[in-house]
């Protein structure tokens, strides 16, 4: 939500303040805002802010998504990445999607770097949505909770 100053005099300087929440996000994230005058010879000029979130646990992509035709196989991959020093431990606590998709989690560097493997079970035509949720050692994010989805028309 940005703040400013209503009314600046002519060749006078002024305030503006953006600010970006980034609950929920990691990575690299740009805003812009557009900043209207009435000066003739720059009426709209646009102002951007651009922030690396550091997170404590990267996890990429955040969602798994199934789409295709009744019968297909499919295979999808989530990376879990700790942002600390200290070494990252994971393990499943819930899974509502167990007759629908196949899971397993591979440990790609000790106590760094995890790779969650997702296959769904063919079947026929069906929409579902579930996630799997996953306990860690790190208090600053306890619970990772990955959403599931799947969308299979009739062939």
């Amino acid at each position: 939500m940005p703040r400013f100053d209503r009314a600046i005099p002519p060749g006078g300087e002024g305030k503006i303040t953006l600010q970006v929440k980034t609950a929920s996000y990691q990575g690299k994230i740009t805003r812009g805002a557009k900043v209207y005058s009435n000066d003739p010879r720059s009426q709209i000029e646009t102002i951007s802010i651009g922030v690396f979130v550091r997170v404590s646990i990267r996890v990429s992509p955040r969602s798994v998504n199934f789409r295709g035709e009744a019968g297909q196989t499919f295979t999808k991959t989530v990376n879990i990445r700790s942002g600390l020093k200290k070494p990252l431990s994971i393990e499943p606590t819930a899974f509502d999607l167990d007759k629908k998709v196949q899971y397993r989690i591979e440990s790609i560097q000790e106590g760094k770097n995890f790779r969650v493997v997702f296959t769904n079970i063919p079947g026929s035509a069906e929409t579902y949505r579930g996630f799997l949720k996953l306990k860690t050692n790190y208090t600053e994010k306890p619970i990772i909770t990955i959403p599931v989805r799947g969308k299979f028309n009739p062939n």
